[in-house]
């Protein structure tokens, strides 16, 4: 689905006034009235929705409950009592939508929904020491990525159902997001409070690539921008299907309100290319402090490689809390981040520089803003043409916008 034509026209050089006439043009103002759904009792933590079957989406939220809407239907379908803790992750398993896992404290549940009534889990896993922050399931339902408080990451054989993997020594402080790489299908990408994003083969249990977004080059010299540190807060990696439009990329929403853009192949290439360089040097030693420079140096010279969507191009002006690809009209033509700015930005990837190009980045990136009452815990897309972007804020009152 192509954007309106209208908002082809030229616009200002002022993002404020691109952002407004987009808002307009898509008819997508701030006071814009979203449909409600209710089912929760406390704020609504994390929502994903059904691309098998456009409409259905679960909720979860901290009255330790999970929920399941039809779009059809204006009431909840089903509310189950998970437990006591509040529920901080929600995936479904991939090839088969009516199993979802549901992570609360330290543990993962998984549950049928046919069978759902029982409130009674299909398995229950207990392998993380700290508070899970967020979970994921591979494209072939062979294994569950579980990040948590501990910096580590557990990687659960979900055939065998035993633990297959730790990582660690990646991050030093708390892992908040893990996205599984779909097209390189040992692999996973986390993210971290250490202000962090971590490549990982999993089936070795090593990085191969750290990015540190805390360094002074990773800022892009957006002074003034958010005084907050630039954690990782959520990434979001596109399906394969989506490859043509996006290419092989990570978002990343940080606590600086800035939206990273990284070339995930670029990036580990600029490691290779090290690794080759080092080998026909012979056995000269290299210390951690030059290998890091060294690797910034390289990653300098890869323009284009990585886009930097800060509040100068439209952007967040305090944390981004979530981000996620489109899954309307042209798959993954949209990447749409929430902050704690109380408003949710969708940016257009089709104009995206990804080629190198180091010009004709401007201020017409952000298609359409959508203005909150409340700051933003997390948002999902779904593949229905209208009522397609669902938000948790801090209420405990879901709601769901269109996107066009």
């Amino acid at each position: 689905m192509g954007p309106n034509p209208t908002t082809k026209q030229n616009h200002t050089t002022s993002s404020k006034q691109a952002v407004e006439s987009l808002e307009t043009a898509n008819g997508m103002a701030a006071e814009a009235e979203p449909r409600r759904l209710r089912g929760h009792k406390a704020t609504a933590t994390c929502c994903i929705a059904s691309r098998d079957r456009p409409g259905l989406i679960a909720t979860s939220g901290e009255d330790g409950c999970f929920c399941w809407f039809d779009l059809r239907c204006k009431d909840v379908q089903l509310v189950i009592d998970v437990g006591t803790e509040p529920i901080t992750s929600l995936c479904f398993k991939s090839g088969n939508e009516d199993v979802v896992y549901v992570s609360s404290g330290k543990e993962v549940k998984s549950f049928d929904l046919h069978m759902a009534t029982s409130w009674k889990p299909l398995e229950s896993y207990n392998y993380n020491k700290e508070e899970i922050n967020q979970i994921a399931c591979n494209s072939k339902s062979s294994f569950l990525a579980c990040a948590d408080d501990s910096a580590d990451v557990k990687i659960i054989d979900i055939r065998q159902h035993c633990l297959y993997k730790t990582l660690r020594a990646g991050h030093s402080n708390i892992c908040s997001s893990v996205q599984f790489i779909p097209w390189r299908p040992w692999e996973v990408i986390t993210g971290g409070l250490d202000s962090k994003l971590v490549m990982w083969d999993f089936s070795k249990g090593r990085s191969n690539k750290i990015v540190d977004f805390g360094l002074p080059d990773m800022n892009n010299n957006n002074g003034g921008q958010c005084y907050n540190p630039a954690f990782v807060h959520a990434i979001a990696v596109p399906d394969v299907d989506m490859l043509d439009r996006t290419d092989e990329i990570c978002v990343v929403a940080r606590g600086d309100g800035a939206i990273d853009v990284i070339n995930i192949e670029s990036e580990l290439n600029t490691v290779r290319s090290k690794n080759s360089t080092k080998g026909r040097k012979g056995s000269k030693s290299i210390s951690k402090e030059n290998t890091q420079a060294a690797e910034m140096e390289n990653l300098d010279q890869n323009g284009g490689k990585r886009l930097h969507l800060d509040y100068s191009l439209g952007g967040h002006t305090a944390a981004a809390s979530c981000v996620a690809f489109s899954l309307f009209g042209e798959r993954g033509k949209y990447v749409i981040s929430g902050g704690n700015d109380k408003s949710v930005k969708v940016w257009d990837c089709s104009k995206f520089p990804y080629a190198g190009q180091t010009t004709g980045i401007n201020n017409d990136l952000v298609h359409m803003n959508i203005n909150l009452g409340r700051k933003v815990n997390w948002l999902c897309t779904s593949p229905n043409d209208s009522e397609n972007l669902v938000v948790c804020d801090t209420s405990r009152v879901v709601k769901v916008y269109s996107v066009s």
